[in-house]
């Protein structure tokens, strides 16, 4: 690439930023960035307040962070004395990242803060998607009984990005949601089939005069585009086949202004690192108890307590359970050492050649940030276990059916899990030889989900791992209380397949020739 001027980034909908990560950090020739971000938008604080400090570091070259970010992540000096010995870039963090709703009510306060800091640029790129929880799998199972569902806000918020296309005529923009937007209905009517008509005709849309604004809608991962019918299936983007330690699977709808004819390249597709690869450097910790005594003898104690005799029983006549038995009997009665729960220790770059952990790893960290587990209830320390000693053994995640009876929670839809019938796999061990299933917002729940492979530590995934597994560089520093940290990874858009987009944006930036 020739040496050019910075892209700028308008980012709604941006959560703690993993798309504008992405994008951000894209660079020219190894020193020039691509894009920058002139305004990214968000309403949930926590969200905003990581992002807020994101775009604070972004003033900064990110080989040159300011040694007082790493006292402040050593907790050395306070986030406000941070911000106070580096006024200019807190000014700029100020001016950039925004903390308002996107909705009817905010609607002409952000059209003039996007018009205010784009001024006189022409090529530029909209990125964001709108939330998702409406069509999410979760979202839809607790809202299908209530009479409001099809009337709930969430399902539309995506005219709020197509208000804004329309106010300031994006060149490119990009527009990211979950799979299940693809079920999803209203009015018996499929969601995404109005929202690929909406955002090829933006104005028609919403009942205006097209004036002649018109995009043409391009997929990311598979060739051909149909100008009469468009298969929404073309736009899914399954992350683990370019790289990402992750099976996400996400639709990115990529629209380029009609007056551009300039079509974008495809992700080129690279395996990814697996998820022991990934996280396997990490120490080693162990969960908390969240009732009881809580030390490191109480923990043993309680996993011990599995009655590995009547496991046995009640799994006789499965071929695995000789092994399995004396894998339980070697790795949770003799630990090989004694267990904190967090570490801080901060391990060296991994051996591994794969370029996401260049993006990930930063040799300049003093401290390894958020690798603290979070406690569990004793039933549930023995299930862990138990689940992780079985993916061990048989290569696979037990189902409920799977489970010894006493170790079986106490649930009433119990009997349904073990018939398939239902959440039949309540307990999903993270297996090491394999891309992670998808981090989603539901692991700041429970991590019922997300157990950790070795059954030693007998945890669910710490906030720096599902992190990692999202490929947000281990200097990315979450605001807020654990939960809300599990909420923006869970949400975000891995940085690592963000930066792949990104560069075939200004692929196609780079081509258009003159951009009114």
């Amino acid at each position: 690439m020739s040496r050019k001027a910075a892209y700028p980034i308008v980012d709604i909908f941006a959560g703690p930023g993993g798309l504008g990560e992405g994008f951000s950090s894209l660079l020219r020739d190894k020193s020039d960035a691509c894009f920058k971000d002139m305004v990214s938008i968000e309403q949930d604080e926590f969200a905003h307040r990581t992002l807020l400090l994101r775009h604070f570091l972004k003033c900064f070259k990110s080989s040159q962070f300011p040694i007082d970010y790493y006292d402040f992540l050593k907790g050395d000096i306070t986030l406000q004395e941070l911000f106070s010995r580096h006024p200019k870039q807190k000014k700029h963090a100020d001016d950039s990242a925004i903390r308002v709703p996107l909705g009817a009510q905010n609607h002409d306060l952000v059209c003039r803060i996007i018009s205010q800091r784009l001024k006189k640029h022409k090529k530029w790129v909209l990125i964001g998607g709108p939330p998702c929880q409406a069509y999410s799998l979760v979202g839809r199972s607790r809202m299908m009984g209530d009479p409001a569902f099809e009337e709930d806000e969430r399902h539309f918020l995506y005219k709020e990005y197509l208000k804004i296309i329309i106010d300031h005529a994006p060149p490119v923009f990009v527009m990211e949601n979950v799979k299940r937007i693809l079920s999803a209905r209203v009015k018996d009517e499929l969601v995404i089939n109005k929202v690929i008509t909406d955002l090829t005709n933006p104005k028609d849309a919403l009942g205006m005069s097209s004036n002649g604004l018109g995009y043409s809608l391009y997929s990311l991962s598979e060739e051909g585009v149909s100008e009469r019918e468009i298969d929404p299936r073309k736009f899914l983007v399954r992350a683990e086949q370019y790289g990402v330690p992750q099976a996400r699977h996400r639709l990115f709808i990529v629209g380029i202004r009609n007056d551009i004819k300039v079509r974008p390249g495809r992700l080129k597709p690279h395996d990814p690192p697996t998820l022991k690869q990934t996280i396997g450097d990490l120490p080693k910790i162990r969960s908390g108890i969240s009732k009881g005594t809580d030390t490191y003898d109480a923990w043993r104690a309680e996993i011990d307590s599995i009655d590995r005799g009547t496991v046995s029983k009640e799994l006789n006549g499965h071929g695995y359970v000789s092994d399995l038995i004396k894998l339980m009997e070697s790795d949770l009665s003799t630990p090989p050492e004694a267990l904190e729960k967090s570490s801080l220790r901060y391990p060296d770059h991994p051996q591994l050649s794969h370029c996401v952990f260049d993006s990930i790893y930063d040799p300049k960290l003093p401290i390894l940030d958020s690798h603290e587990s979070r406690s569990h209830m004793p039933p549930d320390l023995r299930r862990y276990a138990f689940a992780a000693s079985f993916a061990s053994v048989t290569g696979k995640s037990p189902k409920l059916a799977d489970f010894p009876i006493s170790l079986l929670p106490n649930h009433a839809n119990v009997a349904e899990g073990r018939a398939g019938k239902m959440f039949s796999d309540r307990y999903r061990v993270q297996l090491p030889n394999l891309p992670a299933k998808t981090i989603t917002s539901h692991i700041s729940k429970d991590g019922h989900y997300f157990i950790h492979y070795d059954p030693k530590q007998c945890r669910s995934l710490t906030v720096r791992e599902a992190a990692r597994l999202q490929t947000f560089p281990d200097n990315y520093h979450f605001e807020g209380p654990r939960t809300s940290q599990y909420h923006q990874i869970g949400n975000a858009v891995p940085p690592y397949l963000a930066r792949q987009i990104a560069e075939i944006i200004a692929e196609v930036l780079d081509k258009a020739k003159e951009v009114t």
